[in-house]
This record gives C-alpha cells, sequence and structure tokens, in this order.
C-alpha cells in the first residue's frame, strides 16, 4: 500500500511548496511592525541626539537612548501576544528570527563595550544593521529591504569619514532608508 507522500504527484508537490514558501513570506510580512516600531524609535534617538550635541551644553546627550527601552519592551510584548496565533512555523522564519536576535546581541555588546572605542559605534552598528535586514530582503524577495540593507552599508562607510555629531543625521537618514520606507512598504503588502 502506497503512502500519502507516494500518492503526491508533481503538480501537488509544486502547490505544497509553494504554499510554504508563501506562508513564510506572510509571517516575515506582519512583521512591519518591528520594522517601523523601531525605524521611529532610532531615528528620534539619532535625530535627539544629534540635536542635544549641536545645540545645547548638555554634558549626556547620549540620554536620548533611554527611549529604546520602552521600545524593547513593546517589541517583546509585542512578540509575546502575536506568538499565540495560529500559524505554521517554517524554517525562513527560524532564520530570520535567529539573524535578528544574533544582531540584537550583537549589538548589545558594542554598546556594553562602546568606552573601548570612545562611543564612536555608529558606523560600526549601520554597518552590522544591513546583515539582518538584507537576510530579512532576501526571505521576503522584498527589494526595499534589500536596497535598505545596500543604503545601511553605505550610511555606514560615510560615517566612518564623517565627525561623530554628524554620524548621528546620518543615521537618521540611514534608518530612515533602511526600516521606516521599506517597513511602510511591506505593511501596505500585507493589508
Amino acid at each position: 500500500m502506497k503512502t500519502d507522500a507516494e500518492n503526491l504527484d508533481t503538480q501537488d508537490s509544486l502547490k505544497i511548496i509553494t504554499s510554504m514558501i508563501q506562508q513564510a513570506q506572510g509571517n516575515m510580512q506582519k512583521n512591519s511592525f518591528y520594522f517601523l516600531l523601531w525605524g521611529w524609535v532610532i531615528t528620534m534617538a539619532n535625530i535627539g541626539m544629534y540635536g542635544l550635541m549641536k545645540f545645547t551644553d548638555y554634558p549626556h546627550p547620549y540620554i536620548v537612548w533611554l527611549i529604546t527601552i520602552p521600545a524593547w519592551i513593546l517589541s517583546l510584548y509585542h512578540g509575546y501576544s502575536k506568538r499565540n496565533e495560529a500559524r505554521v512555523t517554517t524554517h525562513f522564519d527560524r532564520i530570520a528570527m535567529w539573524s535578528w536576535l544574533s544582531f540584537g546581541i550583537t549589538i548589545f555588546i558594542i554598546v556594553f563595550f562602546g568606552r573601548k572605542i570612545n562611543y564612536n559605534l555608529n558606523p560600526i552598528i549601520l554597518t552590522i544593521s544591513a546583515i539582518p535586514t538584507l537576510i530579512a530582503g532576501v526571505i521576503l524577495k522584498f527589494k526595499p529591504l534589500t536596497w535598505g540593507a545596500l543604503c545601511f552599508w553605505t550610511m555606514g562607510i560615510v560615517c566612518f569619514l564623517v565627525d561623530s555629531e554628524l554620524q548621528y543625521l546620518i543615521g537618521a537618514v540611514a534608518v530612515i532608508l533602511g526600516y521606516i520606507i521599506p517597513g511602510y512598504m511591506l505593511k501596505v503588502k500585507t493589508d
């Protein structure tokens, strides 16, 4: 007696494979929330830091980065509340999750030890941001994220060439081009 797998013809096999790919893309597209949340938070922090450095004599301009704490809490809450929604977790979902988790751990390490490199973090963070953005763009077959990754690499290089104060404006532009614009495009595609 043949099993169900042996009874599948080529047409049915292609339908199953296509369905799995579409499921993975649908799962990732629902994550536009994270691109928009982090895009806006990081853009505001970059602009706030630039403003405090350029227009005030406040001794601790990095204080604006504390807005990332509520963003982490909101991200964790959003992820926790969405985990129970009925959906299939695909191999692509796991790759995306682990690439973003690796990115978060790497950023935390860089920030924690930033004193060792005089807190000149923008060029490094922008350059590293390109990696999970590119992976997400490839998984989704979504060119705006792929172009966003290219923007992160380009702006990371530019940041190595300018003074630290200007790096925050460049960082804001990179995040707008790399996360916010693709995030809204992804949201529209999902809705």
